[in-house]
């Protein structure tokens, strides 16, 4: 990526070895976290047990001590590519009639306190609809590297993306109308839901792509191959695999490999939001 010449965005927060972030928070701690790790060794998204205990009425979370975030080569690059896409969508939202708001991208290590229950990095980076805050262990880029064998700077951006994709889908009321019906629906149509709502994530980060490369030129020869190999890597049905060695596709919650690589690359083949209706999508 090209990002010598990008800003720097100033909505990250740095709760590295702040501490105190596995506490339970808004009335969610241990035994959420613990659901949460079974429902992802059984290939269930544990965001979705987070995601069910933030509508539990509970006090407003604690505030966590952080610090103005680092100046290392990596926390330069979280910084720079969380700024192209507020740039991007900021200017997508002026011209749909809309304001766009910036969301806030939080730095941790192991564990933190969100909105939507204890954070943790064994979770991988993941968005909090109750407080419009990105949460990321940067741990996460050396597992993408290593395990997922998914490396390279547009990798780890299409990452931040993908969890921004999920910001736009709750400004835009996509979220919450997708929860609600994940409340009345069964297991199957639940899980069913949940992955058109991630691949709508992956389209909506193809889209940023698109437009921020079309406006300032960021990408380098190579740099769609990193994230094609990173929507590859992360599929549900070659984690299960990796996990079970079966896949069981009842079960997933964000999409099979070919399913995320076909809709970052409608996103990123169009650049318009409208381009990424996978609920209105009768094949995946």
């Amino acid at each position: 990526m090209r990002l010598d010449d990008s800003r720097e965005s100033d909505n990250v927060e740095d709760r590295r070895g702040g501490g105190g972030g596995g506490l339970p928070v808004g009335g969610i701690g241990v035994g959420t976290v613990v659901l949460a790790l079974v429902a992802m060794y059984f290939g269930i998204d544990p965001r979705v047990v987070l995601n069910q205990a933030s509508h539990v009425s509970a006090p407003p979370p604690a505030v966590e001590p952080h610090r103005a975030p680092a100046n290392d080569a990596e926390t330069k690059f979280v910084r720079k590519v969380l700024a192209e896409t507020e740039d991007t969508w900021q200017q997508l939202f002026r011209q749909a009639g809309k304001q766009y708001e910036d969301p806030k991208l939080v730095l941790f290590t192991g564990a933190t306190r969100t909105a939507c229950g204890t954070g943790q990095a064994a979770m991988g980076p993941f968005y909090c609809p109750a407080d419009h805050k990105v949460y990321i262990d940067l741990g996460f880029y050396q597992e993408l590297k290593t395990r997922f064998k998914a490396p390279g700077d547009f990798a780890q951006a299409y990452v931040i993306a993908h969890e921004v994709g999920h910001h736009v889908q709750n400004l835009l009321g996509v979220s919450a109308k997708v929860q609600a019906a994940r409340e009345r629906a069964g297991e199957r149509e639940a899980n069913a839901l949940s992955v058109r709502l991630e691949l709508q994530a992956d389209c909506l980060a193809g889209v940023w792509a698109k437009n921020a490369d079309t406006a300032r030129h960021i990408l380098d020869q190579g740099d769609l191959e990193e994230a094609l190999r990173a929507a590859t890597a992360i599929g549900d049905d070659t984690l299960q695999k990796q996990a079970k060695g079966y896949a069981v596709p009842d079960s997933f919650t964000h999409g099979s490999s070919e399913q995320r690589v076909r809709w970052f690359k409608r996103g990123m083949a169009s650049g318009q939001v409208k381009d990424c209706n996978t609920f209105q999508a009768k094949t995946l």
